[in-house]
């Protein structure tokens, strides 16, 4: 396996985790938090999907079995949506500045942002990381990788139900309007 092959994928992930480490430290105070016990409930198909993705191999029948062939041309698709996923979570995060959280919280002087990446989906930032995440997956080549993107999709969907019901009782109607003509996390569905 050609070297890029084997750390192209961790380098963008590794970049993006350092990005969004330094970003987190400007960030508004905190006025209202989730429990530490719905964290956890998405938090552990998150963790489990990374694992994965990230293991060399998982051992079990039918997740090791690849669904697509080891190719320059899968590789170079991986690669772009990896990187495209990436590139948009953190455009996202860009746009919304002060108001980010890596859990799902109100902030002191909270805005709803409604344009840039939020003009076109309500939770840009996990749309991006799907995109990512089964742009590796599709790197990884085996059906562990569907199973992570399945496990990611889940964790995201408990996530953004609580954002959204957060929103709601921060925002009312203002947000109840954008919720109502703009998508969660598919542009133009």
């Amino acid at each position: 396996m050609p070297t890029v092959y084997r750390y192209l994928f961790p380098a963008m992930w590794f970049a993006w985790a350092v990005y969004w480490w330094i970003s987190s430290r400007a960030v508004k105070a905190t006025v209202q938090r989730e429990s530490p016990t719905s964290r956890f409930a998405y938090i552990v198909p998150l963790i489990a999907a990374g694992y994965l993705l990230a293991a060399r191999s998982v051992r079990v029948p039918f997740l090791d079995e690849r669904f697509v062939a080891r190719s320059p041309w899968t590789f170079g698709v991986a690669s772009a949506l990896t990187a495209a996923g990436l590139l948009f979570a953190v455009w996202a995060r860009r746009h919304l500045g002060a108001n980010w959280s890596g859990t799902v919280t109100i902030k002191q002087g909270h805005e709803l942002i409604v344009t840039g990446p939020y003009a076109f989906v309500r939770h840009p930032i996990y749309t991006g990381l799907l995109v990512a995440i089964a742009g590796s997956a599709l790197a990884v080549g085996e059906w562990r990788g569907v199973a992570a993107i399945a496990l990611a999709a889940l964790s995201f969907a408990m996530k953004l139900r609580l954002e959204e019901r957060f929103m709601e009782q921060q925002f009312g109607d203002a947000y109840r309007e954008y919720r109502r003509r703009v998508p969660a996390l598919v542009p133009f569905i």
